[in-house]
This record gives C-alpha cells, structure tokens and sequence, in this order.
C-alpha cells in the first residue's frame, strides 16, 4: 500500500494533536500531516523519544522545509522561502489525568486553534497493572485519558471548527472491539482479569465515546466531527506484550500479513484531512472505507451510561447531562 499524499489539500497551516506520535502509526500520522503544512503538536510520555521523532520528522521532511511558518500555523502565502516544518513535542502521560491536564494548559498557553485530534497512543495485552489514578490500565490509558483529553479541547476545537471546514477528533480502535463486552459493573476487570478482555473492551468503549460524542457535537450545533478508525493488523511495538510463539508467527508471517506502521497510518491520516469527509461524523474506518462497526456499538443507551460513568471517573462535568 502506498500513500500519496497529493490526492489531499495542503492544510494551511491548521494545527494538529496526534497522541502517541513518537512512534509507530502515530509517527507516520504526525509525518504526513506534517508533510500537508499541518502544525503538528507529538503528545508522548518520553520527552528524549518525542523530541528524536520530532527531529527525525524534520529530517526526512523535505529536509525540515515546508511551506507554513511554526507560528501556530499562521500561514504565509507571501513567503518566497519555504520555512521551518512546524512540529513540536509536548509531554502528556494519558496514565496520569494530572499530566493530560498539565499537557492541555501548556497547549492552551500557546493560543493556538486545534482543527485535528488524534487519539492514536495505547497500550496492549499488558499485564494486570494500574494507572497513576488507579484505573485499569488499557482502560485508563486507552479510553479514560483520551476521553479526558478529548473533553478538555472540546471548547478549542468548537472554536476552531467552521461551518466550512469541521474540526475532527480521530480515534484509533481496533477490530478487537468486535469481540469486546463492555462490562459496567466492572470497567477496571478486578472480578477477573484478561489482558486480551481487557484490551477489547478498551476498543470498543472507544467506538461507543466516539459515537456519543458525534450525537453531542451534533445536537450542540458545533462545528465538530468524530469518527473512529481500524487500522488493521499492524506490525508495531504494541505486539511486545504477546506471549513467545506468537511472537514467533508473528516474525515469520508479518511480511505477508501485517501492515506496515505507515500503511496502518494511513485511514488516520484520510479521516484527518480528506474532503470526503468534511462535515461527516459518528462513522467507522477501516482501509479508508465506511464499515459498520459491532452491533453493540450502535446502543445509544450504552453509549450514554459509559459517557456518564467515564465523566464521574474523570471528576468532568457531562457535557451531556441535558441530553439525557
């Protein structure tokens, strides 16, 4: 699979979060967004990896030229000389809500727009541990912390959005959320733990935030989209945490079967800027194609209560208490 980036419009300059940034899909995501002018903002836990993403970014990007300014993606149209590629790291640790929320006030401090979100980072198959907060940790870091982030930029992004052109919030699942069963009674797995269950239902309840927030953005009136995408079965560090003889299958089949990190960036990538899209939301990715997501996921009473409890757990006020 090749990615040609020309088929897509120069983003002028608009500004972009990609969780997870550093590596794997999420460095393929923020490169190409880069590649398009986007100011690119790599939200990562480790400052010395996101800082070597970000110059290697630079490097292979046109030599570290593009075409827009770093100036929060002030555009210059007048510029006989390409300018300095606009891509940045920024630390945020989605296991700790104080980091997300110390990440958030240091973007807010820059006065930027936000016009694209990526909630790309997670973790996979770990085993039985807890966030900083105390949470199940593919629950915690996988769908608490974007759902905590993705909150606290809501307004920016509102503001951001134009009735012409929609500020997006990508979200990275899985087809794992197929087999996922969202448990409300136990969202942190202490009745018994299963990385592989635990991994699904952090999937799935993804798909389930995401929807929600479309209807809320939606019945709000904003200028705002969210959908979700599948990236396939990629071959990334995430596969670590598998056990040796598949680790085995996997080094013997990958060549066959697996993406590459930027195959698997690609729908991210094509839900961030494709005009296709433009001002269509609550829709499920997968090779760049509408796909019909588990059934389970169209439950619009599921999708409320887990809104609901995910807001109590993120100490947030509900956006969309009056909706019920």
């Amino acid at each position: 699979m090749v990615i040609t980036l020309l088929v897509f419009p120069t983003q002028n300059g608009n500004v972009a979060i990609v969780t997870g940034g550093a590596k794997g899909i999420g460095y393929h995501t923020v490169k190409h967004l880069a590649r398009l002018g986007m100011h690119v903002i790599l939200a990562g836990n480790d400052e010395s990896e996101g800082q070597e993403a970000v110059r290697k970014i630079k490097e292979e990007t046109v030599n570290g030229k593009g075409l827009f300014s770093t100036n929060c993606g002030q555009w210059e149209p007048g510029s006989a000389e390409p300018v300095d590629m606009a891509v940045e790291f920024l630390h945020c640790d989605l296991a700790s809500m104080k980091s997300i929320r110390q990440f958030v006030q240091q973007f807010r401090a820059k006065n930027c727009p936000l016009h694209v979100l990526v909630n790309n980072a997670g973790v996979m198959l770990v085993p039985e541990r807890k966030t900083e907060d105390g949470f199940e940790e593919h629950f915690g870091l996988n769908y608490l912390g974007h759902f905590l982030l993705t909150n606290l930029l809501l307004e920016t992004l509102k503001q951001s959005g134009t009735r012409s052109r929609n500020a997006r919030v990508i979200t990275v699942s899985s087809a794992t959320h197929y087999v996922g069963r969202l448990h409300l009674n136990d969202l942190q797995s202490r009745c018994s733990y299963s990385p592989h269950g635990a991994y699904a239902q952090s999937k799935l309840a993804l798909v389930l935030f995401t929807y929600r927030l479309q209807h809320l953005m939606t019945a709000d009136g904003s200028h705002v989209t969210a959908n979700v995408v599948d990236p396939g079965v990629v071959n990334t560090e995430l596969y670590k945490n598998v056990c040796w003889a598949t680790k085995v299958v996997k080094w013997m089949t990958a060549w066959l079967f697996f993406k590459t990190p930027e195959e698997g960036a690609s729908t991210s990538i094509y839900a961030a800027v494709s005009p296709e899209l433009e001002g269509v939301g609550g829709i499920y990715l997968y090779n760049e194609q509408r796909t019909k997501s588990t059934d389970v996921s169209y439950d619009e009473e599921l999708q409320r209560r887990l809104w609901t409890e995910s807001c109590k757990m993120t100490r947030i006020s509900d956006v969309g208490s009056r909706d019920l």
